[in-house]
């Protein structure tokens, strides 16, 4: 573990979560690394995704394309807590495999113990995720990478300094010339990370082989009832936000969770716009047994909370979507919504050695 000085971490506490100055930075590297010896990468050196059944192949940027080697790397830097300013913490100790790629605490923790600013969201399918982070902030995953890694509260790091730290390891200076062609620098790192995060596809649930008939899946009776609720109820209306292969249309709503944001505005963080403060980016349900506790800032610690505010047409807000109103929905329906729920829990995704470190 490399030791810094007061001084060494005072000069990175600057970099506030998703703040303008650190969106400019990130910009500003990837606009400076992106002419990379990708260009020559050959067709054959591509790596093909293995897609589940009814999803599209995602697209994959062409100054990133996928190959073998550069997913290990990205999985080697996901896994490896050297990524934080004193090495205490990975990408992974806040997106673990185990919760779907996500935490099972509110707000997870960063270098020296910092509380996080908001609730980790699972990376399941994030390959098809058209903007990052639940306010929208950032573009890409490559752009995300370069977020947490910089934030005071998370990694609290540097990216050039982290370039220079992994450029003076014989281990991964050898790597990134294998994979790029060229010593470590930040974009690259960026790279590699997004391009192992692009692989994380979750399609392999109950409800999913109950849709491919598979033999030996059928839903019981609890679920069919709840699947009949979540698709077909017009009370809930839960495939407008939640439909798709991904269970979520990546837009963002006001979902009446407070009268008033203030720690927290949502989009409007971004945009700067008062129509959309509260607003935040519709998560995935795959696997929503596995990432309590909910919402933005892990505020609801069960499904049976969740579904429960929902009933209860939420907080009175400006800028609440139409879609969330009271409805009347007995225990009974409430337990089949639940039940249907669970079925989107895949347990191949969470055991996959290809995404667990060992």
């Amino acid at each position: 573990m490399m030791q810094r000085s007061d001084d060494e971490i005072k000069k990175n506490q600057y970099i506030l979560p998703c703040s303008i100055a650190n969106m400019f930075f990130v910009f500003a590297m990837l606009f400076f690394t992106q002419c990379s010896i990708d260009d020559e990468i050959t067709d054959e050196t591509f790596f093909h995704i293995s897609i589940p059944a009814g999803f599209t192949y995602p697209e994959i940027p062409s100054n990133n394309p996928l190959t073998a080697e550069k997913i290990a790397l990205g999985k080697q830097l996901f896994f490896d807590p050297v990524l934080s300013l004193d090495s205490s913490i990975s990408c992974a100790s806040c997106h673990k495999p185990a919760f779907a790629f996500s935490d099972n605490v509110a707000f997870s923790s960063g270098v020296e113990s910092r509380p996080g600013f908001r609730n980790a969201p699972s990376l399941a399918n994030v390959a098809y995720v058209p903007i990052m982070l639940r306010d929208g902030g950032f573009p890409s995953l490559e752009t995300q990478v370069m977020v947490p890694v910089q934030d005071h509260n998370e990694m609290a790091f540097n990216m050039l300094e982290l370039a220079q730290r992994l450029q003076h390891d014989t281990y991964y200076n050898a790597a990134f010339n294998r994979v790029f062609g060229r010593d470590v620098d930040a974009g690259d790192i960026a790279k590699a990370i997004a391009a192992f995060e692009r692989t994380l596809l979750s399609g392999d649930a109950k409800y999913d082989k109950v849709m491919r008939k598979e033999a030996g899946y059928t839903f019981t009776p609890s679920e069919q009832a709840g699947y009949n609720l979540f698709f077909h109820d017009e009370r809930l209306q839960c495939k407008s936000c939640h439909g798709g292969f991904t269970f979520t249309n990546s837009d963002f709503y006001n979902n009446g969770l407070y009268e008033q944001y203030v720690t927290d505005e949502g989009r409007a963080r971004i945009t700067g716009l008062s129509e959309d403060v509260g607003k935040f980016k519709v998560p995935t349900l795959r696997n929503i047994s596995l990432t309590a506790p909910y919402m933005h800032d892990g505020s609801m610690p069960t499904l049976d909370a969740v579904i429960t505010f929902y009933i209860s047409g939420g907080n009175e807000h400006m800028n609440k979507s139409d879609l969330i109103k009271p409805i009347s929905l007995s225990d009974e329906e409430k337990q089949n919504l639940i039940a249907f729920l669970h079925t989107l829990t895949d347990d191949t995704f969470i055991t996959n050695p290809e995404w667990i470190n060992h």
